[in-house]
């Protein structure tokens, strides 16, 4: 039997919005009829950065382990996390201590991206072409099992260094 739970069941259960200013989890449709991404920096239990790819009412979402590196050709461990509501987009601020996530979530990069193939199997074949604000090119990312890719060229992530 298919379950019809929401996608967003499982960020929902995760927080307590009566303490928390994080949004709450509704679907939602993108206001440009383009799909925007976004990599949040999280100073949680351990400093990360979050990628978000709009998908279907949602940010499809991961947490990348280690910052961006000088080597485009490093792979990065990145582990799929719940869903999150396309609100959570414009969300900067601290998620209290004792909270899920807790810790200091700041945007570090957006924009806009679509899948390698527009039919929509792009991003179940875990391929995505997304342009960066920080660089005027595109990026490759190959979301994996287990990885996320940047593909960005050494001179486009030193400018990443300072913050």
């Amino acid at each position: 039997m298919t379950s019809l739970r929401s996608p967003l069941a499982e960020y929902n259960k995760r927080r307590n919005f009566g303490v928390t200013r994080e949004p709450k989890g509704k679907l939602g449709r993108g206001r440009s009829g383009r799909m925007r991404f976004l990599v949040q920096k999280h100073d949680a239990t351990r400093l990360h950065y979050d990628l978000r790819l709009e998908w279907d009412g949602v940010l499809k979402s991961w947490a990348v382990t280690r910052g961006p590196s000088l080597n485009p050709e490093d792979k990065r461990l990145a582990v799929r996390t719940e869903d999150h509501p396309l609100a959570y987009g414009d969300f900067e601020g601290t998620i209290p201590e004792k909270q899920y996530g807790g810790g200091t979530v700041m945007l570090w990069d957006s924009g806009w991206w679509e899948p390698e193939n527009r039919s929509g199997r792009g991003l179940a074949r875990r391929q995505a072409d997304i342009p960066s604000s920080r660089s005027a090119d595109a990026r490759r990312v190959g979301i994996g099992a287990d990885a996320v890719t940047p593909r960005r060229k050494a001179r486009e992530l030193a400018a990443d260094q300072g913050g």
